[in-house]
């Protein structure tokens, strides 16, 4: 059997009804535990299909979506447990798509207290990889998605943590108001009136 092969008891209703809803992911996020991590809103496994649906309505393309469900696959700055290492990531790709993994690993790897406060500044945003220490300038619409994928992500959390709006919620605003050339106008649109309190 194929290691990552749908189960027969996996179905739609696992995912939130758009791209990333394939039951191949959704199992492969099963067996690597996400259902069992807890996370703000429930689990981990509820959180990345609840990103991925926002990322669904706001129009995001496919790969985008599925970048969303899979976002905390290596873990991420702010999030330390992982689905599986990063040396895996040709495994991930193989499931997922080249594209989608490549902004798994663009978000996983953002070193965001060296990069965030780039948002502020020149353009283009020169991102600091976190794994390896290297830098390098993302593609536009790699960037796009970044931020896409970080509005769908916090705002997700902080609906169902209000302790971490409180604390995070005014510096994140301010992070997207100065990034907002480079999101999404959806994405923006909802910053703006989540966060802009």
């Amino acid at each position: 059997m194929r290691p990552f092969a749908p189960s027969e008891n996996n179905s739609a209703d696992d995912g939130p009804g758009c791209p990333a809803s394939t039951p191949g992911i959704q199992y492969f996020l099963r067996v690597r535990g996400a259902a069992g991590m807890p996370h703000p809103g429930g689990t981990l496994l509820e959180h990345l299909n609840r990103v991925a649906r926002v990322l669904d309505e706001w129009g995001a393309d496919p790969a985008v979506q599925v970048a969303g469900l899979c976002h905390a696959a290596y873990g991420t700055d702010g999030f330390d447990r992982t689905l599986l290492d990063v040396a895996e990531r040709g495994t991930l790709a193989e499931l997922i798509g080249e594209r989608a993994e490549a902004l798994v690993h663009l978000y996983a790897s953002c070193d965001r207290e060296v990069v965030y406060p780039r948002f502020d500044g020149a353009r283009p945003v020169v991102f600091r990889d976190r794994f390896t220490g290297r830098e390098h300038v993302p593609a536009d619409a790699d960037v796009r998605a970044f931020l896409d994928i970080t509005a769908a992500n916090e705002l997700d959390v902080f609906a169902h943590n209000a302790e971490l709006a409180d604390r995070y919620g005014p510096a994140l605003h301010r992070l997207f108001r100065s990034a907002r050339d480079l999101m999404s106008p959806t994405a923006w649109e909802a910053c703006s009136r989540r966060l802009g309190r």
